[in-house]
């Protein structure tokens, strides 16, 4: 047998929005390879503890984000300096300088489509997008194998980088199982609600579906529109100041962050979970939405059928009033509800975050093995 290799996952960005990836790779992978040694990149103060001997957690002290040469040089120094076979940058972001065996998963082609110009100069943010758009495609040509959620994203950048398509792997990911706490309902919440949980990135699609609730209104005055997220988030602030010159304002709640127990409780209770976004790399939300009992509708773009098959009630997410129509769909047909809940968690069987581990370690394998014959 082959000797043990260095393994290093960078995971920095595990305690973010879009970490979990991260999260589950690393605690699967820990039971799947007891042989080849795991260094863990983290963020400094993350108190996160391997329980495998044969993997251990080093602070990472540079940016997820950073073109400040410092700290390019000093993380390619830093990963030169430890040797490794193989590292595994979870996200795009990675050194320019460092050109050892490389993994690289990249969630979703959002970026390219969906970054709202706000308040930046023209010239400024042409040159923001034209060089995160060359990290990217660097980052994807200095890899030996691009990890994908979905054949819908390895399409997109098959046809956006046609480089991709030979070295492209698809791992789906997975869902939560039901929350395990009992559920208590959050202040300000009536009874008869639609549901949205996450961030209100542009991509998300609110405002439209703030419109359909208002066509919705004529028909249901009493149906209110539950949205939580962190009220200080930008994108959310930047939302509720749009929703508030809007006649039914009353009609939309804004929770702000949840616990546990009252997520759990707006999933059991909500008529249906509507997800109108227009771009995701896996769009796990309405998944959890499904396990957990409720009905979902959604829009049909980007992975969304892919991801949710014959589960989801779907609608043109630009169309405020097919999202009105297809929502009402399930508010009036109870047999349509039943039978979206049951495909619901069927659906879920067929993603599993132990079989997306299993997968990479496929990966990892086969790029150790190109190296050891190098």
């Amino acid at each position: 047998m082959d000797e043990p290799k260095h393994i290093i996952i960078d995971a920095r960005i595990r305690r973010s929005s879009t970490g979990r990836y991260t999260d589950r790779l690393v605690e699967h992978l820990q039971d799947l390879d007891d042989y080849h040694h795991y260094t863990i990149l983290v963020q400094p103060g993350d108190p996160w503890k391997m329980r495998a001997k044969n993997f251990t957690t080093l602070p990472c002290p540079y940016p997820q984000f950073s073109l400040n040469p410092l700290h390019q040089l000093g993380f390619a120094r830093q990963l030169y300096r430890l040797k490794p076979s193989l590292v595994h940058f979870t996200m795009t972001q990675q050194p320019l300088f460092y050109f050892g065996n490389i993994v690289t998963t990249t969630h979703d082609t959002t970026m390219y489509y969906f970054v709202r110009r706000g308040t930046t100069p023209l010239v400024l943010y042409k040159l923001k997008m034209g060089l995160y758009r060359f990290l990217v495609w660097w980052s994807h040509r200095k890899s030996k194998h691009i990890i994908v959620p979905t054949k819908t994203v390895a399409k997109e950048f098959g046809e956006l980088q046609p480089f991709t398509a030979k070295k492209t792997v698809v791992t789906y990911e997975a869902s939560e199982p039901a929350l395990a706490t009992h559920g208590v309902r959050p202040p300000g919440v009536r009874d008869d609600f639609i549901l949205y949980v996450g961030t209100a990135f542009p991509h998300k699609n609110l405002p439209r579906l703030i419109e359909a609730l208002e066509i919705l209104n004529k028909k249901y005055p009493e149906l209110t529109l539950v949205i939580t997220g962190k009220r200080e988030e930008k994108h959310l602030v930047e939302l509720e100041e749009w929703a508030k010159n809007r006649p039914f304002y009353k009609n939309i709640t804004l929770t702000g962050f949840v616990s546990d127990a009252e997520l759990k409780w707006l999933y059991e209770h909500c008529k249906a979970y509507v997800f109108a976004s227009l771009s995701e790399g896996f769009g796990l939300p309405p998944l959890e939405a499904m396990a957990h009992g409720a009905p979902v509708a959604s829009s049909r773009a980007s992975v969304m059928p892919e991801v949710y098959g014959d589960a989801a009630h779907y609608f043109d997410a630009r169309s405020p009033k097919d999202i009105a129509a297809k929502t009402e769909d399930i508010l009036r047909d109870k047999k349509l509800r039943k039978d979206l809940v049951k495909k619901g968690r069927e659906q879920l069987k067929k993603y599993s975050w132990r079989k997306m581990a299993e997968e990479t370690l496929l990966v990892y394998k086969e790029d150790l093995h190109e190296t050891t014959d190098a």
